[in-house]
């Protein structure tokens, strides 16, 4: 075979499964999207933008993606740092840590459930303690707050991991031999992450930001879960425009949306993190 076709033969069986089972898809999705009675416009994003939900969980996606993904980046930076730095039990500290990759996002929402569920081990707990006299419904309208929060630490519990497996990755291909030098320089550890380690993670800090972004104007499961109608998100909306509502060309409005609120962040994180020229190891 000639050598200048190996490359696109190899390529070739990702090629199709792409456009079979993606760019089609897509493409199908968007001309429901753009289909209205009188043709093509943009007759189902004006619908579905101009419900009264849709604000509200537009707020909430964007809220709930600020308050998760910047607690994500740092514990997933410091957890990264500390499994590196490891000398023994590196493996099975990672594996621990990475256990809730595994785990559904529904099943994640109904153990965090169990927490904060009127019957569940946060009432029992603050009973023991005499904090309450009965058991309260914490997950309802009258405590937003404690919902919000619910669902933060159920999605900082369970994706943190997706995060942390590429720093490590990433921090593990810095060659040691620059840390031996500013150490011998006299940095100090925190001169020599912020000098070497930040600067030389960028293009692993790119992927690992843009992916969790994409998943977090994806979150439903969890939230579902948790906050059920007291917390709309922008894909439970999806959801109820699909399933509840039968309306499949508003259901492809409003995910054609999120992926532009999602390509819009990718830029963005892309653009802050640019690598220079000659920066990558």
């Amino acid at each position: 075979m000639n050598a200048r076709l190996l490359p696109y033969v190899l390529i070739l069986p990702v090629t199709v499964f792409l456009c079979v089972f993606f760019l089609y898809p897509f493409a199908l999705v968007a001309q429901q999207a753009f289909a209205g009675d009188g043709g093509f416009g943009l007759e189902n994003f004006r619908h579905v933008v101009s419900d009264w939900k849709f604000p509200i969980s537009l707020k909430n996606t964007l809220l709930l993606a600020a308050l998760v993904v910047p607690v994500q980046l740092a514990l997933s930076l410091l957890m990264a740092t500390m499994v590196t730095r490891m000398e023994k039990g590196r493996d099975l500290v990672l594996y621990i840590w990475t256990i809730p990759l595994g785990i559904s996002d529904l099943a994640a929402g109904l153990i965090w459930l169990a927490i904060f569920d009127q019957s569940g081990f946060l009432n029992s707990m603050m009973a023991g303690l005499g904090v309450i006299d009965r058991p309260v419904s914490l997950l309802n309208y009258q405590h937003p707050g404690i919902v919000l929060a619910a669902i933060a630490l159920a999605e900082i519990w369970r994706a943190t991991a997706i995060m942390l497996v590429i720093l490590v990755a990433g921090i593990g291909l810095i060659p040691k031999e620059y840390y031996e030098a500013a150490e011998v320089f006299g940095a100090s550890p925190w001169q020599r992450f912020y000098k070497i380690t930040l600067p030389l993670l960028r293009p692993s800090l790119q992927t690992a930001l843009v992916l969790r972004i994409i998943l977090a104007f994806e979150v439903f499961a969890v939230v579902a879960a948790l906050g059920g109608t007291v917390f709309p998100v922008l894909m439970g909306q999806t959801y109820e425009l699909q399933f509840a509502l039968n309306n499949s060309a508003g259901a492809a409005a409003m995910a054609l949306i999120i992926l532009g609120i999602s390509i819009g962040f990718t830029l963005l994180v892309l653009r802050v993190l640019r690598v220079p020229k000659g920066a990558r190891i």
